[in-house]
């Protein structure tokens, strides 16, 4: 057999159990041992008598009692009303072997001709001939009924022809018999040519459902019929005796129709649904039924009208033989037998007629539908070559339906998806055609010049169906749709920007490069990529030009990275790449190795680009952490992160490389925002102020506002590392705790000032806040109308209160910021600078932002007596202030020699530990009641002032003496000096 022979070759239908054959043994028995104890007489008359007759009663009662019980069991079968039928032609039966041996063996008498007897044996073939018709074949026309009747008559016709001149002729003119005892031995054999006429009409019109038992009972009557026929002959019926062989024959009739109603049950095995068990008789029976059984008894069941007309002419012809006269009952019968024969061919060839226009009519519907459908419809012979290829081939696959018959299948299949194919109609054909009655298959099709693409293969989808053997393949071009199932999929991998593998997919490849890696492949790094400054080319040149931007990275990091590596983009401007190892054990080899990789990377990604004619340039920041040992692929892209997080807090544009005292830091790190989060809940914050003096004239003019936690042994520290947390974390958690922090502190100080206004000290608060706190929404910010609500509620005058604006953050826009500040200015609250002089943020936030105070930055105050450089830098500072009318504080001013300097230079005010350090509420509340701090007087004047507060020694006088310095008083824990911020 060829290939495709191969592939279309059925394999044996799997054969089930075979049903238990104790029943039929069992019945085989006790018809043999009745047949035997008949053929030996029994022993004697007396017991071949009560066997002959009270043995056939009994048999024929249990055929009424098998066939009643099993009626009874299945009501909803539609073959119910025939077995109950069976039941009483069987229990007519039984009765009359009853009353024949009741006058045989128990009166000792002859029966009587006629008797009750010979009435119950004429009404067992009424009750029995009805319910053949019921287990028959129902016709659906009116022609139907007509040709069952008239096949009826044509079997009973020449029966009766055949019978007539053989033998009932002379049993009708039999002399010295009364009119009842001639029409009794008339009715006999006329019965009995009903009921077989019957039996042979509808042998081959019975139902497929329950056929194993309708067979069994056609079986069961046709050996009562045969039986009943020898009884009727005179030859034999003036020698029968009760007992005699001849019963052997009704009694193995009654117990073939009392096993007949549970072959159905035994065979189906599936509980008691009719049409279950009748679809199961059905696959057995095509399953055991051999080749050409069907067509044979099609072709006998066409042949019996005509078998039945040749019996009545031979009939016929053998009175003519035989030079008697033509019988009138022959004559007649022979008569009807032929008109009806006659008529019986009329009718049929009507229907045919009628048939054949119906057929033809179909078929050109069919072909009009295969021909115009615009699937291709081709039929596989058992070997694999095509028989039939509809004219879509030409449309689909771009080859004329003549040049495909006569190819085999096998040919046109790609060789990669032959294999799949060949599986899968093997597996098809091995499966039932009730569970299975098609299937589908998709492969590649080799297609025609004109419809070709980049390789010559079409994407086919198929449905199978099973044809005398062979196969129907209904076949369509998805083509397209496989392409497009293929971009979805490669879309929903990939970044839909960059076409570089997104998270999805990278995430995918790790774990497969950490979990099925060899044990020598720990060499195996990820690199973790940010692009330092990507933002500020979206907030100056647009995001289109930031798109372009991460397209070209994604093509330079595409380009730089080894055949074998993966580069993905992970979101934004954050990319990433798998370098797989080489096997290296050495670990400095494989830090060199990688680092040169990633440093590389680091160049190429931070060379200028092109973008809109400019030259835009951002640096590149790249974390690298290794699949060590134990690592999963969670905690491998983890290390990255942080090690490229670490990379940016070093100063950006660098390569770092993870080490495990960075999951250290993030643990402890977590531990701050907790600590953070438990100390604002549980009231742990509190609130400190700092006067600030002027200058001059030692009068406290205003407050700043310090929040500090106080910790469980009592101790103030700062919060600054828990600020930096939160402004500098990464985590929206982070952000939240530092904004919830930042509005406790102005509530708080706010409220403060508020209850210090109404005792009388109406100096301004000043509070420190961050860009990010002010430009917050109203869940992470201080918008205008919240902080106008704050001052609302608590009675202090907007004025009162001064906002210190923190370190300048890059990542906020300078038009929103200055658009807040305006609106805070509307309400009456002042802005001041913090950090003035420490960079040039803080000179473009001067130059743009509504501010009314500066505040220099502790780097200036520190170095202003010894530098004289810085001395220069600050008084240049103080100038450009003056000149704005802007009024200037010095942070940090902790030596007398400070608040000298800084007053020649024009700083109007300051504070720090030269005049006090930050105080709880009752310390400033007497700090403010005394209205003024002491300040140094010039040098020259012969004498110095001890400073209150400061905490460093202050000389006295001009000379020195052992009491020239002087420490100032110790101050509480509550003024315990704290780290800088």
């Amino acid at each position: 057999m060829s290939a495709p022979g191969a592939v279309l070759s059925r394999p044996p239908a799997p054969v089930g159990d075979p049903p238990s054959m104790v029943p039929q043994i069992a019945l085989a028995v006790v018809c043999g041992g009745y047949a035997v104890g008949a053929a030996f007489g029994w022993g004697s008359s007396e017991v071949a008598l009560f066997m002959g007759d009270f043995g056939l009663s009994v048999a024929a009662l249990v055929a009424a009692v098998s066939c009643g019980l099993y009626a009874h069991r299945h009501r909803g079968s539609r073959f119910r009303p025939a077995w109950i039928l069976f039941a009483a032609s069987s229990g007519m039966a039984g009765f009359g072997n009853g009353v024949w041996g009741w006058y045989e063996v128990v009166l000792r008498a002859p029966v009587p001709s006629p008797s009750l007897a010979d009435f119950c044996f004429l009404l067992f073939a009424p009750p029995a001939i009805v319910g053949l018709l019921v287990l028959a074949k129902r016709p659906v026309t009116r022609a139907g009924w007509v040709c069952l009747g008239l096949d009826a008559w044509l079997i009973a016709g020449s029966l009766l022809t055949l019978s007539w001149s053989l033998a009932l002729a002379h049993t009708a003119h039999f002399q010295g018999r009364s009119v009842a005892q001639s029409a009794l031995s008339l009715a006999y054999p006329l019965l009995d040519i009903v009921l077989v006429s019957m039996v042979l009409a509808l042998h081959f019109r019975r139902s497929s459902v329950h056929r194993s038992a309708i067979n069994t009972a056609v079986a069961a009557l046709a050996l009562t019929v045969l039986c009943d026929a020898l009884f009727s002959s005179p030859l034999l019926r003036e020698h029968y005796r009760s007992g005699q062989i001849l019963d052997a024959g009704w009694f193995a009739g009654s117990m073939l129709l009392a096993y007949a109603p549970w072959v159905a049950r035994r065979s189906a095995g599936a509980g008691d649904d009719p049409r279950r068990a009748g679809d199961d008789f059905q696959r057995a029976a095509r399953r055991a039924q051999p080749p050409g059984s069907r067509p044979i008894a099609g072709s006998l069941a066409a042949l019996t009208p005509y078998l039945a007309a040749a019996v009545c002419t031979l009939g016929i012809l053998t009175n003519v033989l035989d030079g008697r006269r033509i019988d009138r009952v022959v004559l007649f019968t022979g008569c009807t037998v032929v008109l009806a024969l006659v008529v019986r061919q009329g009718i049929m060839l009507l229907d045919n007629i009628t048939l054949t226009q119906e057929l033809a009519q179909k078929e050109n519907h069919f072909r009009s539908l295969v021909q115009g459908s615009s699937d291709v419809i081709m039929i596989a012979a058992p070997t694999g070559v095509l028989r039939y290829v509809s004219p879509a081939a030409a449309g689909v696959y771009g080859r004329d339906a003549e040049e495909l018959v006569g190819s085999e299948l096998a040919s046109l299949i790609h060789p990669e998806d032959l294999g799949r194919v060949v599986h899968e109609v093997r597996r098809f054909l091995a499966a039932s055609p009730e569970k299975e009655p098609t299937t589908r298959i998709e492969c590649r099709f080799r297609a025609g010049a004109q419809r070709s693409g980049g390789d010559g293969w079409l994407n086919v989808e198929s449905t199978v169906n099973r044809h005398h053997g062979g196969l129907i393949f209904n076949s369509r071009d998805v083509t397209e749709r496989v392409r497009l199932q293929a971009q979805l999929q490669h879309n929903a991998s990939h970044d839909a920007l960059t076409d570089l593998p997104n998270r999805a997919l990278f995430t995918e490849r790790v774990s497969k490069a950490v979990s099925g890696r060899r044990a020598s492949d720990h060499d195996t790094a990820v690199l973790y990529i940010d692009l330092d400054g990507f933002k500020q080319v979206n907030d100056t040149i647009g995001h289109q030009a930031g798109d372009e931007l991460l397209v070209q990275a994604a093509r330079r990091l595409g380009e730089s990275v080894r055949s074998g590596d993966i580069a993905a983009r992970l979101g934004g401007d954050e990319f990433a790449a798998l370098i797989t190892g080489d096997g290296t054990r050495d670990h400095a080899a494989r830090e060199f190795r990688v680092h040169e990789i990633a440093d590389r990377l680091r160049i190429k990604l931070s060379e200028p680009y092109r973008i809109d004619g400019r030259d835009v340039r951002v640096a590149a920041s790249i974390g690298v952490a290794f699949a060590d040992p134990g690592v999963t692929p969670s905690a491998l892209l983890r290390n990255a992160d942080m090690a490229m997080y670490r990379a940016k807090q070093a100063g950006k544009g660098r390569v770092e490389m993870y080490a495990p005292q960075m999951q250290a830091e993030v643990v402890q790190r977590a531990e701050l925002v907790t600590k953070l989060r438990s100390a604002l809940h549980d009231g742990e914050f509190a609130l400190l102020h700092q006067p600030v003096v002027e200058l001059t004239s030692g009068k406290v003019t205003a407050v700043a506002a310090h929040a500090r936690w106080r910790s469980a042994e009592g101790i103030l520290f700062t919060p600054a590392e828990f600020l930096r947390v939160g402004d500098r974390g990464r985590r929206t958690e982070d952000g939240e705790r530092a904004a919830e922090l930042s509005r406790w502190q102005l509530e708080a100080a706010v409220e403060q000032a508020a209850a210090r206004h109404r005792a009388g000290h109406t100096g301004p608060v000043a509070v420190r806040l961050s860009a990010r706190r002010l430009l917050g929404g109203e869940r992470n910010g201080l918008p205008p109308k919240t902080v106008e609500a704050l001052l609302s509620r608590h009675g202090l005058p907007p004025g009162s209160l001064v906002v210190e604006l923190a370190e300048s953050d890059p990542r906020v826009s300078m038009d929103e910021l200055e658009r807040r500040l305006v609106e805070l200015r509307r309400l009456g609250v002042r802005i001041a600078l913090d950090g003035f002089g420490s960079g040039y943020a803080a000179m473009s936030a001067l130059r743009r932002l509504p501010i009314d105070v500066v505040r220099l930055d502790r780097g200036l105050v520190d170095g202003v007596v010894e530098s004289p450089r810085l001395h220069k830098i600050t008084a240049g500072l103080l100038r450009i202030a003056a000149d704005l009318g802007m009024q200037s504080v010095a942070d940090g001013v902790d030596l007398p020699e400070q608040v000298l300097a800084l007053r020649s230079m024009g700083c109007t005010h300051g504070m720090g530990l030269a005049f006090a350090g930050p105080l709880d509420e009752p310390r400033l509340r007497r700090a403010l009641s005394r209205g003024a701090y002491p300040v140094p007087d010039p040098v020259g004047e012969g004498r110095a002032v001890v400073l209150s507060g400061t905490g460093v020694p202050v000389r006295r006088g001009g000379t020195g003496g052992p009491d020239s310095l002087v420490h100032p008083p110790l101050r509480s824990n509550s003024e315990t000096s704290v780290p800088p911020t």
